[in-house]
This record gives C-alpha cells, structure tokens and sequence, in this order.
C-alpha cells in the first residue's frame, strides 16, 4: 500500500494530507483558498492520486502560509508513501498546452530536491490568489517530496491557465514517475542501490 497520512500543526496553520498513490484521482481538498482547492483537484485527478487535504490556516492574514504549508505536507506525504521507492519509474515528464498556454513539467524523485521555475504571470492576482504563491507551493512540495523539478513556461497570456497548465503538467508529469516499472518492477531505480 503506498498511502501516507501527515498531520503537521504549527502556529500558523494545522493541517491533515492523506494520499493513495495507487488511486484513481479522487479527491477532497479543503484549504479555505478556492483557487489553491481547485489546483490540488487538478493534482490529485490528473496524477491518479487520491488526495485529501484539510486546513485551518491564518488567512486574516493572507494564503501564504496555508500554500507554502500544505506544500511542505503533501511533500511529506509523498516521501512516506513512496518508501525505498522500489519498482518506480522514477522520472516523468509533461509538455501540456492549455487553450494559449503550454507548459513542460519535467521530474526526478531522486530525494535530491531542487526546483527550476521558469514560469511568469501576466497578472499579479488570479481573484485574490497571489499568482507567486504558485511557485511557493512547488518549492515547498518540491524540496519535502525530495523532488528535483523543472517547470517553464513556453507560451501563456492568462494567468488562470498558466497555473493550471503548471499544476496539470506536473501532475502528469508525477503520475509517469510513480508508475510501476514493468521490467523492473523490483529494483531500486539508482546504480547507487538506494534513492
């Protein structure tokens, strides 16, 4: 069973993921953030991911925290649900075109995280979001998940779907790398015998 459940509870938010990565895509996101809520949707369906993420988070003060937060819990999620990490494919990679906008999503679950974000907004806000909160939930996913990724934008003028194309590509993106490899559905993926 590769499923986790994280629960991490600090001053400013306090915050419960379970993730199934064996799933069908189902999922129950509940931040208080609309938008981010309709961002980890497009994780969960389009990486085959079944996800639940509650929050109570201090939005009287802004998304940030509850953004940057979940980001650090789903990471955890992940690392944990992957165990060793034995059979994966390991890498994937995404070029999704959304309407005007094309993104590529490339990844290693190598547990050495690193985020390149080549990935520019037309607008500062997409209905109150923070448009550079996208990038802080990559980082924050990226480095607890020990994910190296590299996301850049090719093409894009709306802003609603360049953060949708960047989450979507990365999903599919993360759904490669997780699948189990037919050929070598018992190894660890690494000369180095561990990962």
């Amino acid at each position: 069973m590769r499923s986790a459940t994280i629960t991490r509870k600090t001053a400013e938010t306090d915050i419960t993921v379970e993730i199934d990565l064996d799933g069908t895509g189902r999922y129950d996101n509940r931040t208080g953030v609309g938008f981010f809520d309709h961002m980890l949707d497009q994780l969960s369906r389009h990486a085959l991911i079944d996800m639940t993420v509650k929050c109570q988070g201090d939005l009287h003060i802004d998304d940030h925290h509850t953004v940057e937060d979940v980001g650090i819990a789903l990471g955890q999620a992940l690392t944990q649900a992957m165990g060793d990490k034995r059979g994966i494919v390991r890498y994937g990679a995404c070029l999704l075109p959304m309407d005007d906008t094309l993104v590529r999503a490339a990844l290693d679950l190598s547990a050495r995280p690193y985020l390149v974000w080549k990935v520019d907004f037309t607008a500062p806000a997409i209905k109150g979001f923070d448009t550079e909160l996208v990038r802080e939930f990559f980082q924050a996913f990226a480095t607890h998940g020990g994910i190296t990724l590299h996301v850049e934008k090719l093409d894009g003028i709306n802003s609603h779907h360049i953060a949708e194309a960047a989450f979507k590509a990365v999903a599919r993106a993360l759904r490669d790398a997780l699948e189990t490899d037919p050929r070598k559905g018992d190894a660890i993926p690494s000369t180095k015998g561990m990962l």
